[in-house]
């Protein structure tokens, strides 16, 4: 990490912030390595699976992460405008075979209750749309946004599901707890998506916190995402080897409902696999030798 000097264009004042130069630099890493912006028949709607589309309504966060796999578009207030979402929604109307629409973008929930509540409700209109989910990190950095009116209104479009950006425990507040609390109470299931960061949690034990935190406050862990190629990103990535070996530390040492899928998303718009550590050390035709969480090994018929 280096101290960077930089000029504010408003006052003419001399900031300091904390960054790091690999941030910046052109290395060998894409902008858009998922080739999202090619899986996308309308400005900001991807559809990369057959039955459900991303639609991105949203380009403001109420954080920018340093390693966010869509930082080329993030902050930019002309990304998402009302006809970007008109054609967007227009799309979904006209492919049946959509049946679930993940909102997403930037973050949804920075819309006004109202603007979010129109969205939904002309979503909940196409008969063949059945579940909408929200990805978001506000119940995390932004506890305060999430209220009971808007809980309220969300509860209105059921079935809804929320997944909930965490990457580390010491983002489980009071704050946090009591958002997702709301949410909860509202009948929304909730799940997190997890990033894997060097240098921030990735460490078994970090992560087994982590996890068992987010149970507490009913928060089911979904994914652990391996770091995209993103350009400018390449400093938090840590290898898959060292992914695996945290999910098989984590597997008979805590309960099974704290267990995430450890992802990884294939580049050039291949979409998520699960990455999973190796149990089974040898096979024959009638049997087969695993490990165990503690190492032991056993035969297990085949048949």
């Amino acid at each position: 990490m280096r101290e960077l000097k930089v000029v504010s264009h408003r006052r003419n004042e001399m900031i300091d912030i904390t960054s790091d130069i690999q941030e910046i630099i052109n290395d060998h890493m894409a902008k858009d390595p998922l080739c999202e912006d090619l899986q996308s028949p309308v400005p900001n709607l991807i559809h990369r699976y057959p039955d459900r589309v991303l639609f991105m309504v949203s380009s403001q966060c109420s954080v920018h992460c340093r390693f966010c796999m869509r930082k080329r578009k993030m902050g930019n207030p002309f990304i998402v405008s009302q006809k970007t979402v008109r054609d967007g929604i227009a799309y979904i109307k006209q492919n049946r075979y959509i049946h679930e629409v993940i909102l997403s973008g930037g973050d949804p929930l920075l819309l006004e209750d109202e603007e979010l509540h129109s969205i939904m409700d002309q979503l909940r209109s196409i008969t063949h749309v059945e579940i909408i989910r929200i990805h978001t990190r506000i119940p995390c950095t932004l506890p305060q946004r999430i209220t009971p009116a808007l809980a309220d209104m969300l509860r209105k479009h059921h079935p809804v599901f929320i997944n909930i950006h965490f990457n580390h425990p010491d983002e489980i507040t009071d704050e946090s707890s009591s958002a997702c609390a709301i949410l909860a109470d509202t009948g929304i299931p909730l799940g997190s998506q997890t990033v894997l960061l060097k240098g921030v949690n990735n460490d078994p034990k970090i992560i087994k916190r982590l996890m068992q935190g987010l149970l507490k406050i009913r928060v089911k862990p979904y994914y652990l995402h391996h770091p995209d190629p993103v350009r400018g990103t390449a400093h938090f990535r840590t290898s898959i080897k060292e992914g695996l070996d945290i999910m098989k530390k984590l597997r008979g040492h805590i309960s099974g409902l704290c267990i995430p899928n450890y992802m990884v998303d294939l580049p050039e718009g291949g979409g998520k696999v699960p990455l999973l550590p190796e149990y089974i050390k040898d096979f024959s035709e009638d049997r087969l030798t695993i490990e165990n969480f503690e190492g032991k090994m056993f035969d297990y018929p085949e048949d």
